[in-house]
């Protein structure tokens, strides 16, 4: 019971209980329970002594303060093998014990320690602009990252680390002045566009055997480094700049319909696809109009949003809708207010899979519910058939309808295209025209 009292009070640091010194003073005094002498961790025979001051070694200062002054390279010796020893008593000692865990305090304290000496630089800013990345001090310190320059752990406990809020590229602090890569944010806002040919390869000897963002020295025997090549630039790159992460390739997607991220590409272009998801870049009807002739959730798709463009003159002068902000269930897909034409590479990825196509029919439902139904005001603006006469209101995005292209009167569908003479609405508005007595237009 004695160890346990002098543990908690080591962890509630008003006493060391693996100070030698106290431990031998109570050697003295076998009366006093208080006292009473336990095996310490490290001395359970005398050839470990040695070890036991080497582990001891700063634990009674501050371990979480800057160090003061300069350090030869013997102190960072030394603790190096303290921690050494650390690691190789924690295998021997029994699994889950008490003096197991104290070893491990006692090893975290040392690392601690160990940092200081080799980064005793003053605290990193928390905000870094490099290469026009804007780098971030991370707090978190249980998060497992990769540094992406020197493609080792990021181990937060005891590192200091950053990532760029527009690429999030991820690096160690002492990595910062080594980056050459420029953030790919900036490529995005001045260049929104996709590789559209499927991996347009140039071939080595045009790079010079050489990476294509580093320069680093590349062949594919792997000598001096290995020679990977991006699916989406088709240029080579060595193994710190490629790291065989796979993605969606946009130009496979319009070409082929393909969208398994089987393909590899490298760190910066899959950045890049990743930034450029939702941008709506795509003009299908210009890149591959065949498409259409093939994938038949396309079509679907094209239609819903014709009727959703049709539909929003009516939000546009309903109070009601106003109010109720309906076309802001659109928001993550903006441009389908604005055009039917324009996709996003997640357009594309949402209507293979279906998904796109149920959450856009159910908002298309709403829409017209709203127009139909719900609001007299939204009613009134219906129009009936002017050929047949019969029927009910009818409206543009209605699906057995047809709409005049120069009035944008509606008709029944089959009363258009059965009718041999022109619309009767373009008919009316032409005869005012030329009434000098009518001059209004209907």
């Amino acid at each position: 019971m004695e160890y346990d009292e002098r543990l908690a009070r080591f962890r509630q640091c008003h006493v060391n209980p693996f100070n030698r010194g106290e431990e031998e003073g109570a050697r003295e005094d076998k009366h006093a329970p208080q006292h009473e002498v336990r095996p310490e961790l490290f001395s359970t025979e005398a050839k470990t002594q040695t070890v036991d001051r080497t582990m001891d070694l700063g634990l009674a200062e501050d371990h979480f303060s800057r160090p003061v002054g300069s350090f030869v390279a013997s102190d960072i010796e030394q603790l190096k093998l303290a921690i050494e020893e650390c690691k190789r008593l924690i295998l021997e000692l029994p699994e889950h014990s008490e003096r197991q865990k104290d070893t491990v305090v006692k090893l975290i304290h040392l690392r601690l320690k160990l940092q200081e000496l080799e980064d005793p630089e003053e605290d990193e800013p928390n905000l870094r602009v490099l290469l026009e990345h804007r780098f971030s001090k991370e707090k978190s310190k249980s998060v497992k990252q990769t540094c992406d320059k020197c493609s080792t752990i990021i181990w937060g406990l005891i590192q200091t680390w950053y990532t760029c809020t527009g690429c999030y590229y991820r690096c160690h602090s002492k990595c910062m002045n080594l980056i050459t890569k420029p953030c790919v944010r900036s490529k995005v806002s001045h260049q929104s566009e996709y590789e559209l040919n499927i991996c347009p390869e140039i071939g080595l000897d045009r790079q010079d055997y050489r990476c294509a963002e580093c320069r680093t020295p590349v062949s594919l025997r792997g000598v001096p480094s290995e020679a990977r090549q991006c699916d989406y630039t088709g240029q080579y790159y060595c193994s710190s700049c490629h790291w065989n992460d796979t993605a969606v390739v946009p130009a496979r997607v319009i070409h082929n319909w393909e969208f398994e991220p089987r393909k590899q590409v490298c760190r910066s272009s899959m950045r890049y696809l990743a930034l450029m998801m939702s941008r709506p870049v795509l003009k299908l009807r210009e890149i591959n109009p065949l498409l259409f002739n093939f994938v038949e959730e396309l079509v679907e798709i094209r239609k819903l949003r014709q009727d959703i463009l049709l539909m929003k003159p009516y939000f546009l002068t309903c109070k009601e809708a106003m109010e109720a902000r309906l076309l802001l269930q659109l928001h993550d897909r903006q441009h389908f207010v604005e055009n039917d034409d324009m996709y996003s590479l997640q357009d594309l990825i949402d209507i293979s899979s279906g998904r796109l196509s149920c959450s856009l029919t159910e908002i298309h439902t709403t829409f017209a519910k709203h127009i139909k139904l719900d609001c007299e005001r939204c009613q009134a603006k219906g129009f009936v058939c002017e050929l047949c006469k019969e029927g009910d209101v009818l409206f543009p995005f209605d699906s057995h309808t047809s709409v005049c292209h120069d009035c944008s009167a509606v008709f029944h569908r089959d009363c258009y295209y059965d009718n041999s003479t022109t619309c009767p609405r373009c008919t009316r508005m032409t005869e005012r025209k030329h009434d000098p007595e009518n001059p209004q237009e209907a």
